[in-house]
């Protein structure tokens, strides 16, 4: 069995004083994505930079304090990949620090774990526009990946693709993250006749789950009390991969930021 959790941290170091580090020994996970880590290289002692024995690896983002993701794993991977490099030639993102992705390849067998952090654009337009151009990237990135490899990328994509998956869905519908072009780009995504069909591991297992389903909360108005959530965290796999997915759980009994980590027990081994 392959253990594999995603979580949002809003912070590392913020977390580990949560609770973050007891927990994660207690998982026992083989695989293990963050997102906003909100820290630089220098900043991650040993008891950040490896986790319940796991090394990690991370994509920093230039400035302090913003965006940064992990991805730690109790495997050697055969390669590591840090940035979106040539798939980015604006370099407008890699300054942001949002892709890693470690390869596990053997003969006969290509597959990757990425952890990716898309942008949000609720802070202003000129963020929604580049968060159109982070998905323009993504998608064709994502496209010549599956071509080659079998892969998940789990982490915090923005976007809450269907009613089901937030609360004020009527709300929101002219908000960042619910937006028709937003959404529009998640159907595309996992059209399984599409150029990318990838799937949405949690809804293919819990199909109908609504106000359980959520991974985020907004710090305001109460939302975490009155379950007023978002699920804005995936893990998004190729079918072969996704077909292995045996349980999928959102984990709600201690917070260790504004999100809550996403884990998928899957059939196969690396």
């Amino acid at each position: 069995m392959f253990r594999l959790v995603s979580l949002n941290l809003n912070g590392i170091r913020s977390a580990a004083n949560k609770g973050l580090l007891p927990w994660a020994e207690a998982l026992s996970a083989d695989c293990m994505g963050v997102q906003e880590l909100k820290a630089q290289s220098a900043d991650l002692t040993p008891a950040l930079s490896t986790i319940a024995g796991m090394p990690g690896q991370f994509h920093h983002a230039e400035k302090k304090g913003y965006s940064g993701v992990g991805l730690y794993s109790r495997h050697e991977p055969s390669d590591v990949i840090i940035g979106l490099g040539a798939n980015d030639p604006s370099g407008e993102f890699d300054p942001e620090g949002r892709y890693v992705e470690m390869r596990f390849d053997k003969p006969g067998r290509k597959l990757s774990i990425i952890s990716c952090y898309f942008p949000s654009g609720s802070s202003s337009e000129e963020r929604q526009e580049a968060k159109f151009r982070f998905l323009d990237i993504m998608a064709p990135h994502l496209a010549r990946l599956k071509a080659e490899r079998e892969f998940i990328l789990i982490g915090d994509v923005n976007i809450a693709h269907k009613e089901a998956d937030l609360k004020n869905w009527k709300g929101n519908l002219k908000n960042s993250g619910f937006l028709p072009e937003e959404r529009a780009w998640m159907t595309q995504l996992l059209d399984p006749a599409g150029s990318i069909g990838l799937v949405d591991v949690y809804r293919s297992i819990h199909p109908n789950t609504t106000d359980e389903c959520y991974t985020w909360w907004s710090n305001r108005g109460q939302a975490r009390a009155k379950n007023v959530g978002w699920r804005i965290d995936y893990q998004l796999a190729t079918p072969g991969l996704a077909a292995t997915a045996k349980s999928a759980s959102v984990y709600k009994e201690q917070w260790f930021s504004d999100h809550a980590p996403l884990t998928v027990d899957y059939d196969f081994i690396l």
